[in-house]
């Protein structure tokens, strides 16, 4: 059984790697096809302070997640602040389109993204810090259920 307990958990830090290097190549693969590639680079090296801390806050969820997910009622906080961390980092990257909204008549849109650029990601960074909270304190009842504890 020992084997088992630590197979799951080596399970959920891959996962969670592999869900915050997913998070990141999805964020270079975004910029690369409006701006191409270098710029896309370019732009995760100016931003790094932001885009790390929103990837890994991601893959520490999903890793979270994954350690328990038998438990049902966490689903709806690693979807919400999962789908927020990339619609953070979608909306960093937006502005890029400035070329291509204009036509479609979005032009008031790209500039409030552009303008609010590092609050959207901040407020990214901060569900990721919410999520993990949630998930950790979940954990942790789950955890004194199990040893025979009160859920709260």
């Amino acid at each position: 059984m020992r084997y088992v307990k630590n197979s799951r958990k080596s399970n959920a830090i891959l996962y969670g790697l592999l869900a915050g290097i997913g998070l990141v190549l999805f964020y270079l693969g975004v910029i690369s096809i409006f701006q191409g590639v270098a710029f896309a680079f370019f732009s995760l090296r100016s931003l790094w302070y932001f885009i790390i801390p929103l990837a890994g806050g991601f893959g520490i969820q999903v890793g979270l997640f994954t350690s328990i997910r038998h438990s049902a009622g966490v689903n709806a906080t690693v979807a919400g602040t999962g789908t927020l961390s990339a619609g953070s980092m979608v909306a960093c990257c937006s502005h890029f389109l400035l070329n291509v909204i204009p036509i479609i008549g979005l032009s008031g849109l790209a500039v409030f993204l552009a303008q609010y650029q590092s609050e959207i990601l901040t407020i990214g960074i901060l569900s990721n810090v919410l999520g993990i909270i949630v998930m950790v304190n979940h954990r942790r009842k789950m955890n004194n259920v199990l040893k025979g504890g009160k859920c709260h």
